[in-house]
């Protein structure tokens, strides 16, 4: 189990055992680093994780918080990152995605016009590679809807837009746990842009495939 991994864990212990409760102050930095037997970089980084899931209330100067959500809804909440107790679920959509993205990759790089291309290179010439993780998982989801977009087949990119809202918390964990995931990720859609350009549409869907396998496997060796 990676760091910062270990270190939720523990935090979802004191929530289980009641020593955190819903509304609660988490203790200072070092005290609690201490306590857990973490580094304080790695508790910060579990903190930074939590905060995104909308478990802890970071608030600046006053101190970390657990939220307000109900211990069930808390639980719930951890477990996804912590136990991916839904994986297997998650990654059923994911081997769909994969089938389905591909082929709308492949459909783009014949039937994209000057817009649709434009668009996309819009999109990734305005990524903030050192923004907040949802920010790119953002940037993921309009890069993916654009292309689908881009086949002129609406059923199909209404279809992937709904699938795709599914998976958002998969992608903003691996984004935080992965090393250099975001590079990966933005170096992977940058290739199958290019095979669009050039109306391969053989290559845009082979690139796909890799991309969406990449969560795939990262998904299944997770936690």
């Amino acid at each position: 189990m990676a760091v910062t991994d270990t270190a939720i864990q523990k935090i979802k212990e004191m929530i289980v055992s009641g020593a955190l409760a819903p509304g609660d102050r988490l203790p200072p930095e070092k005290e609690l680093s201490e306590s857990l037997g973490l580094s304080r970089s790695s508790l910060r980084e579990a903190v930074k994780a939590l905060e995104v899931i909308r478990v802890l209330d970071v608030r600046r100067g006053d101190g970390t918080y657990v939220t307000s959500l109900a211990p069930r809804e808390l639980l719930e909440a951890m477990s996804f990152v912590v136990d991916l107790h839904d994986r297997d679920v998650i990654l059923e959509i994911f081997g769909v995605r994969r089938i389905l993205e591909s082929s709308a990759s492949g459909l783009a790089a014949q039937h994209a016009t000057d817009a649709d291309r434009a668009a996309l290179h819009e999109l990734l010439d305005s990524v903030d590679v050192d923004g907040e993780i949802t920010s790119l998982v953002e940037h993921d989801l309009a890069f993916h809807s654009r292309i689908a977009a881009s086949t002129g087949n609406g059923y199909l990119a209404g279809l992937l837009d709904s699938m795709s809202s599914q998976t958002v918390r998969a992608r903003i964990w691996r984004g935080i746990t992965e090393e250099n995931a975001v590079d990966r990720t933005l170096r992977e859609h940058r290739a199958i842009l290019a095979a669009i350009d050039a109306g391969d549409a053989a290559l845009a869907e082979a690139l796909t495939v890799s991309h969406v396998a990449g969560i795939e496997s990262w998904l299944r060796n997770a936690g």
